[in-house]
């Protein structure tokens, strides 16, 4: 590879950036549903740029608004080119804000492109012997290259010095323009000479020279042996007038008076309160959070709840007070201080992240702003500093943390809750949680843990784990770090757990809705999930071991089927080797690519497939199969408690956009249940001795939601008579007696009702039901005949989305759309989509939740540790309960349920009672 001289003067092709950058993924979008992938794209290889050469000098140019003077010359130049989308024409002004905050010179001249720009300077500093070096990937750019001018190719790492030039395109610099005018560009609309493409335009130069020495004698081409050559001296005569406006079109100018030079070209210094303003309301939260650690002051808030947001107070240096308690008489000061205090920011230091594991290695509480402290219980590191005993620190707050009086906040408050209770101490007194409020406050855009909430609306970089415990396989327990680290690292976590929650509350407490989905829903439900976790769930190894056997003898099968029908032996499992096998050997039809232009072997391209092949749907049963078995049927028995003999998920408060709970860890939400494999997981969640697992579900609640919020007569009369609602809506539909509805009336009816709610086109619903679109499209006309309420609803709910940026739950919570008003159509449709949608999961995930708060109350209060709730899954509680309670226990929780939330139509719960959770579902 060519070498680069050291500190070139770097030109960098802002346009060709533009566009490349564009063109490839990530294609961002900011809370307010303004593309921002192309400024994220250009500013990242700006940034890679300078960290490889660290150059002083260094101007990035663009082509300016209108026509140039090549339209002059030639009026169909660039004609065939689309106009600039609109997604990329919002997106240069914020570039170019960027790129002068970074302190980098950018140049833009009208009537000339970014070409003959780059092209002057290179000429005029080359010639002073400076060494330039241009970043683009406009193959015309070679024509510049001389002793000191090269290009460099970063998607690529090409560089192409004199030499790389000839390797790559067979000429010398000095024939390029030729090469260009002599094969013309169909991008640029350049015409060239007609019927001469590369191979022949490079004949011609290498055996006679440049298009002035091919028209001093056209007839020598015919001594050249190439395809075509006994017409092209005739051709070329013809076609001379072609060849000259070519050449003057494919010439980039090197005269252009241009304002800037010497020293003006060099890099200045970054405007870090303009960068931050920049990297706020376009969201580049890693680069907000460098720009911040530069120590200068942050923007003024200008933005939305949304958006991210700084506090310029928060961001200003404030003197910390910090403070490492390692004797008995500071920690009484401060427990007395604790105790007079209406609300305490308390979190925990732990040795792990799993709550049934941790050990407490240190605690931390702050009651006023900018002043915490730390109290190290268990640092173990060779010559740590004696520490208070952990037993007497936590008998000490025991009776403060046990204190339903005490306001509690913190940070993801369940995890120091469980931790708490493995040292016998239940954390009664939870009054708030920062990581509820932000994602109460907006669930959509915005990540949640502490980090992120305080770049967002403190403007503070917090100190972060890996700083202090290091990555990788080498990273320390917290007991292992030192104090000097420790200590801050963890005070910092209690003070800034406080002043996320000032700031968090002021903007909750604008909203009565949202203050009661906090305070009634979200926060009561962190010591309901709590002791579900604590409760865990019994399952048979035994059973999931022979099932992995069983498994594994169906995918050896699977393989044999699959090498049969592709007439040889591959990897099932390498997208590599199955796209071969499904494109190339078999040639079935690539139905969608990958971002990388390859055949994609996605789940939904197999299921199209899979209707006319039958390699793709051995496919779908083997990674089904595969995945199920790698999962659940061998990882479940691995996560049993060695303590509790029983498997303990973890539930997610603040991860889905519509307030569904969430679990990992496993995952409970994804057990399949429409194929035996899947159920047969489900037959190994199982009671213990004595008891029987107890399952109640909603049915078919958000269609019983649809009909509240639409408030249709049609389904309000069909809910509220107990009607088959399917049914219902096929004697609808297909206008039918409600007794003579078909069983393939129906299932077209249910694709109907669920397709809706969630958004279905009837392009979609064709393919749900294999019929042709217009029958899906006449299908979908009917059911909004019968239903008008329903189209009324999805119409209005659009509108007023689009008008406010965000849907509600009949709870008040708040579901935001920053796509509603995207310049993308099918970005746009999409949240258009969600807003029709999100109201529904957002509701029914209310209802549950209300139902297990109301459900867990009975259970402390009435039923005498008869049984316990051991799981929540969609629209589902589990329980185990005493075998001879079980079925007073279906009444009571079938009865909580259904009157856990009030709607217009009846809400109807299904239990059902087995000795697994398969039998009771």
């Amino acid at each position: 590879m060519a070498t680069i001289p050291e500190n070139p003067l770097i030109l960098v092709d802002g346009s060709s950036y533009l566009f490349r950058a564009f063109h490839s993924p990530p294609h961002l979008t900011n809370s307010k549903g303004e593309p921002t992938g192309a400024v994220y794209g250009v500013v990242n290889m700006l940034r890679s740029l300078i960290t490889r050469f660290n150059p002083t000098q260094m101007i990035v140019i663009f082509d300016a608004k209108g026509k140039t003077f090549r339209n002059d010359m030639y009026a169909e130049y660039k004609a065939n080119r689309p106009p600039m989308p609109d997604e990329l024409r919002g997106q240069i002004a914020p570039l170019h804000k960027v790129i002068k905050a970074l302190g980098l010179p950018l140049i833009s001249i009208e009537g000339v492109e970014a070409d003959d720009v780059i092209g002057t300077i290179a000429k005029n500093e080359s010639a002073k012997g400076r060494h330039v070096l241009i970043s683009t990937g406009d193959k015309d750019m070679a024509q510049l290259v001389n002793p000191h001018v090269t290009l460099i190719n970063t998607m690529t790492d090409t560089v192409l010095d004199v030499e790389g030039v000839k390797e790559k395109f067979g000429i010398p610099p000095e024939l390029i323009i030729d090469y260009l005018a002599l094969m013309g560009d169909k991008v640029d609309n350049i015409p060239g000479l007609p019927g001469v493409g590369e191979k022949t335009a490079l004949a011609m130069l290498q055996g006679i020279g440049s298009i002035e020495q091919l028209y001093q004698d056209p007839q020598k081409v015919l001594e050249l042996s190439f395809r075509g050559s006994k017409t092209m001296p005739q051709k070329l005569i013809d076609n001379k007038d072609k060849a000259e406006l070519s050449y003057q079109l494919a010439t980039i100018k090197t005269d252009v008076e241009i304002a800037l030079s010497g020293d003006e070209f060099s890099i200045s210094a970054p405007d870090y309160k303009l960068l931050a303003e920049l990297y706020t309301e376009l969201e580049f939260k890693r680069w907000l959070a460098e720009v911040i650690k530069q120590g200068d002051s942050a923007p003024e808030n200008k933005l939305d709840e949304t958006a991210e947001t700084i506090n310029p107070e928060a961001a200003d240096k404030v003197e910390k007070e910090y403070t490492c308690i390692l004797d008995q008489a500071e920690f009484e000061a401060w427990l007395k201080q604790l105790n007079a205090a209406e609300l305490i920011a308390f979190d925990t230091e732990t040795t792990s992240l799993d709550y049934m594991k941790a050990e407490i290695v240190g605690v931390s509480f702050a009651i006023e702003e900018n002043k915490a402290a730390y109290v190290p219980v268990a640092h173990d590191y060779p010559d740590a500093p004696k520490q208070l005993d952990r037993d007497w620190v936590l008998a000490k707050l025991k009776p403060l943390l046990e204190d339903p009086n005490k306001a509690i906040v913190g940070q993801n408050l369940k995890y120091d809750k469980h931790v708490l209770f493995n040292y016998d101490i239940n954390l009664t007194g939870i009054k708030h949680d920062s990581m509820l409020e932000s994602y109460v406050l907006s669930s959509v855009g915005t990540r949640h843990d502490m980090d992120s909430l305080a770049l967002k609306y403190l403007g503070h970089k917090n100190i972060s784990f890996e700083e202090i415990a290091g990555k990788g396989s080498k990273q320390l327990t917290f007991n292992q770090i030192p104090l000097e680290t420790a200590a801050p690292y963890a005070a910092e976590d209690a003070d800034i757990t406080l002043q996320l929650h000032n700031t968090l509350w002021e903007k909750l407490s604008t909203s009565d809705d949202l203050v009661s989905v906090y305070q009634d829903i979200e926060v009561p439900l962190i010591s309901v999930l709590s002791k579900i976790e604590q409760n865990g769930v019994l399952i048979d190894i035994h059973q999931l071991s022979q099932q992995s056997q069983d498994i594994l003898i169906r995918l050896s099968e699977l393989e044999n089927q699959a090498y049969e029908i592709a007439g040889e032996k591959f990897n099932l499992s390498s997208t590599k080797q199955l796209q071969a096998i499904l494109f190339e050997k078999l040639n079935h039809p690539i139905i969608k690519k990958t971002p990388k232009g390859a055949p994609s072997t996605a789940e939904e391209v197999l299921q199209e497939l899979a209707l006319d092949y039958p390699l793709p749907k051995v496919i779908i049963e083997y990674r089904g199969l595969a995945k199920l078995k790698s999962t659940y049927t061998d990882k479940l028995p691995l996560m049993v408690s060695s303590k509790t003999g029983r498997v303990h998920t973890s539930y997610h408060q603040a991860v889905t956009a519509t307030g569904r709970l969430s679990s990992t860890d496993p995952n409970l939400q994804n057990i399949p249940i429409r194929n035996e494999e899947g159920r047969k997981v489900r037959k190994a969640f199982i009671a213990n001795q004595g008891y029987k697992i107890l399952a109640a579900d909603y049915s078919q609640i958000e269609l019983r939601i649809m009909a509240h919020l639409s408030k249709d007569e049609g389904l309000l009369k069909a809910f509220s008579q107990g009607l088959d609602i399917h049914k219902a809506t096929a004697a609808e539909v297909f206008g039918v007696e409600l007794d003579m509805v078909t069983s393939d009336q129906r299932r077209s009816a249910k694709a109907i009702n669920f397709g809706l709610i969630y958004g279905m086109s009837a392009f979609g619903l064709a393919k749900q039901l294999n019929i042709p679109r217009n029958e899906a499209q006449k299908y979908m006309d009917l059911y909004f005949e019968r239903y008008p309420g329903v189209l009324t609803y999805m119409e209005e709910t659009r509108a007023n989305a689009a008008e406010d940026g965000y849907v509600e739950t009949i709870k008040g919570r708040r579901l935001n759309l920053p796509d509603i008003k995207a310049r993308n159509g099918a970005v746009r449709k999409a949240a258009e989509r969600a807003a029709i949608n999100a109201p529904m999961q957002g509701t029914a995930a209310d209802i549950i939740k209300c139902a297990m708060l109301d459900v867990a109350k009975w259970i402390e209060t009435k039923t005498e540790g008869q049984i316990q709730m051991i799981m929540q899954v969609h629209d589902e509680l589990v329980f185990e309960v005493k075998a001879d309670f079980a079925e007073q226990a279906s009444k009571e929780i079938c009865q909580i349920m259904q009157n856990s939330v009030e709607l217009s139509v009846p809400l109807l719960v299904e239990a059902g009672i087995g000795d697994n959770w398969e039998e009771a579902h």
